[in-house]
């Protein structure tokens, strides 16, 4: 990561909502269905949530003492590739060890449904540590494959 790219943790829960919107409207190849997106928006406001600047976010829901899932993550498209997703998910980890989280999950859509765009973040998820995990039609339906991906934290 890049010494200038540095995430912070939103603390106004008006802010994290905010920053959502904006996000996921900039990422409609990735958040194109507008209910799922009203959810992540609402929702965001009460989980810790971490930004570079208005160029990219990551909110967390911790649900075992152990274990905790990247619930929403988005970086403008013209933005990508610069070291803001990594930072990202830097902040977020060291946040979870200091709270003793041992795994973080990850779910995207699977590649049993083509798409190119989720194929890089595919690629990016495995890049900082993930492993694919397990595809699922019970999550998202049979149109929308959820993959779970994985990552063991350590400092």
């Amino acid at each position: 990561m890049s010494a200038a790219v540095a995430a912070v943790e939103v603390e106004d829960p008006a802010e994290r909502s905010q920053l959502c919107r904006e996000l996921l409207a900039a990422l409609p190849d990735w958040f194109g269905i507008q209910e799922a997106v009203d959810d992540y928006v609402r929702n965001v406001a009460e989980l810790p949530t971490f930004a570079v600047g208005r160029d990219g976010f990551l909110a967390l829901k911790l649900h075992w003492e152990a274990a905790a899932e990247v619930y929403v993550m988005g970086v403008r498209p013209e933005r990508h590739r610069r070291g803001i997703g990594a930072a990202l998910l830097e902040a977020a980890e060291a946040y979870l060890l200091d709270r003793g989280v041992q795994y973080l999950q990850v779910k995207t859509l699977g590649p049993s449904e083509p798409s190119e765009h989720y194929a890089r973040t595919r690629r990016f998820y495995e890049s900082c540590g993930f492993v694919a995990l397990e595809e699922l039609t019970a999550i998202w339906g049979e149109a929308n494959p959820c993959l779970i991906m994985v990552k063991r934290l350590d400092r």
